[in-house]
């Protein structure tokens, strides 16, 4: 499975933030989501941290701070906007896993980069795929991270793990995904990136 990461990311890039790609939505967006389209995207950044593990590959997660006043509680990927001394979105997205769980840049090996995924706040989200030197143990900082865990990849990209979910905002219909892992919930734009990640792995591994 490493390798066919690897394989499949080796020649991607970041896009800009007003490409991205929304898994449930094919093509271009609807007139009805289109009208939720905030007319300017902020660029952000997550690490999608994968672990060799003697079992096979897993994915880390955070869980934020109970006390953060967007998404708090929420299952997430270390990660943020760009700073202004940001190189791109990889550096943005190391910088943020250094801070919120302690992962050293230099265990990080970078596979490459997912679709962006605008998100319903304005986001346009760059995810970096990392192979995670195995001797990590994350240390959250609990201003931002109130756990760490990790979820097997075999089961993440499973056909059928996420499950498609849709909710209404602002009148309009929206689609989203979604999977119970134990006591915590993968779901929104955490899990739709790593349906764009199933989805890569299938078109490109095939």
């Amino acid at each position: 499975m490493r390798e066919l990461i690897a394989r499949c990311l080796a020649d991607t890039c970041p896009a800009p933030p007003e490409h991205y790609r929304i898994p449930g939505v094919p093509g271009d967006l609807p007139p009805a989501l289109e009208r939720l389209r905030p007319r300017q995207l902020v660029p952000a950044a997550v690490l999608v941290p994968i672990i060799e593990r003697p079992a096979g590959l897993t994915v880390l997660f955070t869980v934020r701070a109970a006390d953060l006043r967007h998404h708090a509680g929420q299952v997430s990927f270390p990660g943020g906007r760009l700073d202004p001394g940001d190189a791109g979105p990889l550096a943005a997205a190391l910088r943020e896993a250094r801070e919120e769980i302690g992962l050293d840049p230099a265990l990080v090996n970078p596979a490459g980069y997912l679709p962006n995924y605008m998100t319903i706040t304005g986001y346009s989200v760059t995810p970096v795929v990392g192979f995670v030197a195995p001797s990590f143990q994350p240390v959250p900082d609990a201003k931002e991270v109130s756990e760490a865990f990790e979820v097997p990849l075999d089961a993440l990209l499973a056909e059928g793990g996420m499950q498609l979910r849709h909710k209404r905002f602002m009148g309009v219909r929206l689609p989203f995904f979604e999977m119970p892992w134990g006591e915590h919930l993968i779901w929104g734009a955490t899990a739709a990136m790593l349906v764009n990640f199933r989805d890569i792995l299938r078109e490109r591994g095939a």
